[in-house]
């Protein structure tokens, strides 16, 4: 029986020999590849190339070397990002129902955590108020975003707590920096003073789709573009009391006679009080005088230069030129106010001067202008080059030919003329010479200078009254 225990015995001591054998044998080889590893964790790694930021400052229509008429400036559409705060980490205690669920711990409790931003979603009506600050309606926000256009801080105008907000659209700003905002949903026109509290409301009895609004500032006449009417409505812009109706309702958008209206979205004035309106089912601009008489029309449908697909955005610049964005074919143009074509810009897609929806538009009195995308929610920023300033620049660049032209004229004078310098230097140099008593000491006079003596035939100058002035 001893001997039994004893041969049992011997075999388990084997059989543990070869397990520890074994175990050695499989950890000698991950020992040696974690000391691998660290010995690659040990080796500094290379610095990160810097990422290279994008420079749009070329951006610029037309192309050089014509003189720019508009470049690209910058783009808003989100709240400006704040950088995490560097005190010391807190450790805020979490449940397990949150870690559960996957709730991370309140940010506000923790300073290294960003706060979440307001950010444009569906932005539509855009305005320009003395300050410089661009107003923004977004649709989907249901609220009115504030940038400032220089340092790119935010302020909201909030529904429910500055007012009560539906399907917001239209903006538009009076010299007094008081805030006409459209509101679909609601069928009326809030009106905001400047520090944003809300003074009025009006439009209720009369209003379908109140879109976009424009300001005749001398007139104090308020123009609402209502889509669901086919009118625009002109109101006293103190009094909010309706004056007239341009256009006839009823007719469930099939209008297509001059002076009538299919879904009419957006207007603008001229500095004559003429009234600019985007008639977009008949993808065209229809132009009445102050007193809503029809004067013109232009643009049909199409995608060639001058046509429109969905008109929607329009504005007049200082030079009274008429700039039309285009939903559709996602491009601005801009015409005389007869409807001559003169500049075309934008495509499809997410870089600068390239458009997704693009609705809004606006032009503010420093010649900055502005385009809104409801794709994309952001607005761009562009810089117009006015009429003056084109010319000037023009007259620049001419002085500068000239000047160039001058000196390559200097550069490659002809050896004749020359010698004509030196001949006529020596000649003073001789006569004075032959007043005095003194001998002459003038040198040999040169063939140039006797053939100038002998009175040699010389080019007729000629006659300055039948000179043809230059072309300029």
């Amino acid at each position: 029986m001893s001997s039994l225990r004893q041969k049992l015995m011997r075999k388990g001591t084997a059989a543990a020999a070869l397990l520890v054998v074994l175990a050695l044998t499989w950890a000698a080889p991950l020992a040696f590849c974690g000391d691998k590893n660290k010995k690659k964790d040990a080796t500094p790694a290379a610095p990160a190339a810097p990422v290279k930021t994008p420079d749009f400052s070329n951006v610029v229509f037309p192309s050089p070397p014509a003189i720019t008429r508009l470049k690209y400036l910058d783009y808003f559409s989100a709240q400006k990002q704040e950088a995490p705060s560097q005190a010391k980490k807190e450790k805020v205690k979490v449940s397990w129902m949150d870690r559960m669920a996957g709730v991370s711990a309140d940010s506000s409790k923790n300073p290294n955590v960003a706060k979440p931003r307001f950010q444009l979603l569906a932005p539509y009506g855009v305005a320009v108020d003395s300050k410089g600050r661009l107003y923004v309606a977004d649709t989907k926000v249901g609220a009115i975003f504030v940038f400032n256009t220089d340092t790119d801080d935010l302020e909201l105008i909030k529904h429910g707590t500055h007012a009560k907000f539906g399907s917001i659209f239209g903006l538009a700003m009076d010299d007094n920096d008081n805030l006409f905002v459209s509101d679909g949903e609601y069928h009326h026109v809030l009106v905001f003073d400047a520090t944003h509290k809300l003074v009025a409301g009006f439009g209720d009895d009369v209003m379908k789709d109140p879109n976009g609004m424009a300001i005749d500032a001398e007139n104090r006449f308020l123009y609402v573009a209502d889509t669901q009417l086919d009118q625009v409505l002109v109101y006293d812009a103190d009094t909010y009391k309706l004056l007239r109706r341009i256009g006839t309702t009823g007719k469930d958008h099939t209008l297509t006679d001059p002076g009538n209206f299919s879904k009419p979205t957006n207007v603008a004035l001229d500095k004559e009080g003429n009234l600019y309106v985007t008639d977009t089912l008949n993808d065209r601009v229809e132009i009445f005088d102050a007193d809503g008489t029809f004067i013109r029309t232009f643009g049909k449908n199409g995608d060639g230069p001058g046509d429109f697909a969905r008109p929607k955005g329009i504005a007049i610049d200082a030079d009274g030129h008429v700039w039309v964005a285009d939903a559709m074919l996602n491009r601005v143009q801009v015409f005389t106010p007869l409807g001559g074509l003169l500049l075309a810009f934008g495509s499809f897609g997410i870089l600068p001067a390239q458009f997704q929806a693009l609705t809004g538009l606006t032009i503010d009195k420093n010649n900055r202008v502005f385009t809104s995308e409801q794709m994309l929610g952001r607005v761009q920023m562009y810089r117009y080059t006015t009429n003056a300033e084109a010319k000037a620049e023009g007259a620049r660049r001419q002085a500068e030919l000239e000047k160039k032209a001058l000196d390559r004229s200097a550069a490659t004078k002809p050896v004749a003329d020359v010698q004509a310098s030196d001949a006529k230097t020596a000649d003073a140099k001789t006569g004075s010479a032959k007043t005095s008593d003194a001998p002459s000491t003038a040198p040999a006079p040169s063939p140039w200078q006797v053939m100038k003596q002998q009175g040699a035939p010389s080019a007729t100058p000629p006659d300055k009254s039948s000179t043809t002035p230059p072309n300029r």
